[in-house]
């Protein structure tokens, strides 16, 4: 899969049943740093990626040190629902997860979604600012299995 920008392209597949281990291990990775901003266990970190893998579309990027980046997204109605995006710390700031954000736009306007939808935890203030740049616009709050939770969407084509 190309990208436009110069960021080199990542190894991206299908998740398979025996990365599960390896996903929580990333997940587990790239949220810890939240768990004293939010006072528990951001919501990715509690899944059971055996179970993601089987009820979800899960995408991992590897490279030869293993799984560096995950997308677990989830077609919904009209839309596609952006589960999880996340990267290895060791992978940080290599333009990882531009790209899978990037492949996440790809598959839905490949389904012919209008938009895609996502949320993220209020304290995650980076995350946030991240999605707001690449054109994610807050559609509310709410507190959802006990987080405090910025819903975003993103129209694509005409939507």
């Amino acid at each position: 899969m190309g990208f436009a920008d110069s960021t080199p392209s990542v190894s991206l597949r299908r998740a398979r049943p025996d990365d599960a281990m390896g996903i929580a291990s990333l997940v587990d990775e790239a949220y810890s740093p939240y768990i004293p901003r939010i006072g528990r266990k951001p919501g990715p970190m509690l899944d059971d990626y055996a179970q993601v893998i089987e009820e979800s579309v899960v995408y991992v990027c590897e490279d030869d040190t293993g799984i560096t980046g995950v997308l677990v997204v989830q077609p919904e109605d009209t839309d596609l629902l952006l589960v999880n995006v996340a990267v290895a710390n060791r992978c940080k700031g290599q333009g990882i997860g531009k790209q899978l954000m990037s492949y996440c736009e790809d598959c839905a306007l490949a389904l012919g979604c209008l938009g895609i939808r996502l949320y993220t935890h209020e304290l995650m203030t980076e995350n946030l600012a991240i999605y707001s740049k690449l054109g994610y616009r807050e559609t509310h709050r709410a507190t959802q299995q006990g987080f405090a939770r910025v819903f975003m969407r993103k129209p694509l084509g005409n939507s």
